[in-house]
């Protein structure tokens, strides 16, 4: 079986029918994506397939073969995405184990949408659920990565960014 992840084409000998998840984390050894619930209700284990965040648990490694996944090893394998620095920025991950699907669903989101209001980031982020209840956090450090991007812009562009 053949699977470009994280733009790079892979292949894995794995049942068609194996979720996407395990191929990932026991096959690859990209251990970023995590195992929460096994229903897709949790959003741990999200992933993009061609841009669009998805439930690795739920989806097979054959639906996966035709399309570009991203794991979050491929959203910055050095922490520099802008969402990753703003995670860092607002202190949002406690125990941390959901914020790779944190991270994926907001970086979705945001790629579809540089500017969201409050009401389109809490139904984005809705399907993915953070024990520690660092949601306001969450909301903060997206809201601040588009807000970062339009000062830089104002910045570049010899406008006042006050």
């Amino acid at each position: 079986m053949k699977l470009t992840i994280n733009g790079n084409l892979t292949e894995l000998e794995a049942e068609p029918d194996m979720p996407l998840l395990w191929a990932l984390r026991d096959l690859l050894g990209l251990r970023g994506t995590k195992y929460g619930c096994g229903k897709g209700l949790c959003g741990a284990c999200t992933v993009h397939l061609d841009g669009q965040p998805r439930r690795s648990c739920q989806l097979t490694v054959a639906d996966a073969a035709n399309g570009e996944i991203t794991t979050i090893e491929g959203l910055s394998a050095e922490g520099a995405h802008p969402l990753q620095q703003a995670w860092r920025e607002y202190n949002v991950p406690q125990c941390g184990y959901c914020q790779a699907g944190q991270l994926m669903s907001a970086s979705a989101l945001l790629a579809s949408n540089p500017e969201p209001s409050d009401e389109e980031i809490n139904t984005a982020m809705a399907g993915n659920l953070c024990r520690c209840g660092t949601y306001p956090r969450i909301r903060t450090a997206i809201k601040s990565t588009f807000a970062d991007a339009a000062a830089d812009a104002k910045a570049g562009s010899g406008e006042d960014a006050s």
